[in-house]
């Protein structure tokens, strides 16, 4: 399947770069407002609008975004040889291992704002807003993988 997307290619990775974008626009906004969420807890007004809030978030940016990154990636790495084992992808290989690490910690996110929305937080405040920092340790090894290719 190597090179299927022919003049495609370009508008493909536009596109993988913009919702790439908006996907970690939303993994830098949530992890905020969990802690808001969070410290908002002891007022019974504040809890359902940071639900709302995150709610919001999900459904309009997080998830149709991730969909889209994922989308657009595999087409991508297809049309890269990634799945005909074309030689010299290690770092593809390596930049895909990060990008499920970064699709797990947004659904441990996601999880995170369903405890806190039944009031059950179980991470102290000063370790949530530590976690906040994981999506820019990710997208920066991600992206010197994706420009730099180093193996």
């Amino acid at each position: 399947m190597t090179n299927f997307l022919g003049s495609a290619y370009l508008w493909v990775k536009a596109a993988h770069v913009i919702f790439m974008v908006f996907w970690m626009a939303g993994l830098f906004i949530l992890p905020r407002y969990l802690v808001h969420h969070q410290d908002g807890l002891e007022d019974p007004a504040e809890g359902p609008r940071w639900t709302a809030r995150e709610a919001k978030l999900r459904s309009m940016i997080l998830t149709p975004s991730l969909v889209a990154v994922w989308v657009l990636g595999l087409a991508l790495a297809a049309n890269a040889g990634l799945f005909d084992g074309q030689p010299g992808l290690g770092w593809l290989h390596a930049k895909l291992l990060f990008v499920v690490l970064l699709t797990g910690y947004h659904g441990w996110a996601v999880g995170y704002a369903n405890k806190l929305a039944a009031g059950r937080p179980t991470i102290a405040a000063s370790r949530l807003r530590m976690f906040n920092e994981v999506p820019a340790l990710l997208l920066t090894l991600i992206v010197m993988l994706a420009v730099v290719k180093p193996f």
